[in-house]
């Protein structure tokens, strides 16, 4: 009987041993980790990756972002694709088009990928969706703001980077909503401007809009080349005065028209931080851990996400930042 108990017990003592040193194994093992976002080469995502590069030295392990040269949900396809056939751990990702990448995040967590999204809260497979904040909350905030400077009436444009991009709809929702139960005097009478976020074209329509809407008195942009893009065009045609610019963007863009009255308030969320906890998440999942309701990611504005209550796999932050000429300067980037 002694026997069998001393037998008993050595055998759970293996097991132990063999879980301890599995998840020893696992916590010490390093992973690559590639971050594809919607087109390189733009403050935005280079902001990014100063996040996704940080990530990798602060834990050792392999990190890079990189993304098509334009705005192009076949080319992010690719890219993906690429990654699979590198067999990377784990992929985050920033959609050009959600629906568009289904198929091949598909293909990538078949081929055992973890996959975490950001701007994308109807992307389906995945295994997390980060989001700085609740998008359609962020879109009244941006709309309770250019209704000030438009002294709650006249008419104004809305911009998103494509019809196709799911947060600035998203925004853009919120901000309509918002308009239509709080400032009645108010007229949306162009929306939803494609600018592919490509500053130039945001400049080219909102020179045509000035054209078209002579009596325009606001912008509201999504992509954060909106803001910079139809900055420039007020302030060539000199309308700082009467013509006031607002939306998602960055210091390092929207700063000089900031600075001439041309763009009167940017909103954002740090980038970085959100390349970093994308990453966070990833590993996290990696070696064997959990994302739950409530947990702190380690970032501002990340410390207490919160799960939607409709969708599981969607968590939301708490990091929007307003930016003026009055505290522009807070801002490197």
């Amino acid at each position: 009987m002694k026997r069998r108990i001393l037998l008993g017990m050595l055998l759970a003592m293996m097991v132990v041993g063999l879980v301890s040193a599995q998840t020893a194994t696992t916590a010490s093992k390093k992973f690559t980790i590639a971050t594809v976002v919607k087109v390189d080469g733009i403050a935005w995502f280079d902001r990014m990756r100063e996040g996704v590069v940080k990530f990798g030295k602060d834990t050792g392990n392999t990190t890079f972002l990189l993304g098509p040269a334009k705005a192009d949900a076949a080319e992010q396809v690719k890219i993906i694709e690429g990654l699979i056939a590198q067999k990377v751990d784990a992929i985050c990702v920033v959609p050009f088009s959600p629906e568009a990448l289904e198929p091949v995040l598909k293909k990538a967590r078949d081929a055992g990928i973890i996959v975490i999204s950001h701007e994308a809260t109807n992307q389906q497979n995945i295994d997390y969706d980060i989001e700085a904040f609740v998008n359609e909350e962020y879109g009244a905030h941006m709309m309770d703001n250019l209704a000030k400077f438009m002294n709650y009436e006249g008419e104004y444009a809305n911009f998103v980077g494509s019809l196709t991009s799911k947060s600035h709809n998203q925004w853009m929702d919120g901000a309509e909503a918002r308009q239509k139960e709080k400032y009645p005097k108010m007229k949306l009478v162009s929306r939803r401007n494609e600018e592919y976020d490509d500053q130039n074209i945001a400049y080219q329509k909102t020179k045509e809009l000035l054209t078209k809407y002579p009596n325009l008195k606001g912008i509201l942009g999504s992509a954060s080349t909106t803001a910079p893009g139809a900055g420039l065009a007020v302030e060539e045609a000199g309308l700082q005065n009467k013509v006031s610019v607002v939306g998602t963007s960055l210091v390092s863009s929207s700063g000089q028209y900031l600075k001439s009255g041309a763009v009167k308030m940017i909103f954002f969320w740090d980038p970085a931080d959100a390349g970093y906890v994308m990453n966070k998440m990833a590993l996290t999942l990696l070696t064997g851990g959990k994302i739950t309701d409530g947990m702190n990611l380690g970032v501002k504005g990340y410390e207490k996400i919160k799960r939607d209550p409709q969708n599981p796999k969607v968590f939301y932050g708490q990091a929007w930042v307003d930016v003026t000429p009055a505290n522009m300067n807070q801002y490197n980037f």
